[in-house]
């Protein structure tokens, strides 16, 4: 069975994190850097919106550095930091 992946779902698998990693994504006001506080591994309701996950492409909640906003994404979207 031959299975095809979409570059971003292959991109997701490739990247791990975990609780406590430091990392950094693009939002519309630029580049944000936050640490992740929690690892969703099935669909999450934050604000009225459901963020799907699943064991094999997670939600990571990141909390910002520099505010007390906690954003949710998937790992295709993050880069580790140092």
């Amino acid at each position: 069975m031959l299975l095809r992946l979409r570059a971003d779902q292959y991109r997701a698998m490739i990247k791990t994190f975990k609780v406590g990693d430091h990392v950094s994504w693009n939002s519309e006001a630029g580049r944000v850097r936050g640490k992740i506080v929690k690892v969703h591994r099935q669909d999450v309701n934050r604000k009225g919106y459901v963020h799907h996950a699943t064991p094999h492409e997670p939600q990571y909640e990141i909390k910002s550095d520099k505010t007390d906003h906690v954003a949710l994404h998937k790992a295709a979207v993050l880069r580790r930091l140092g």
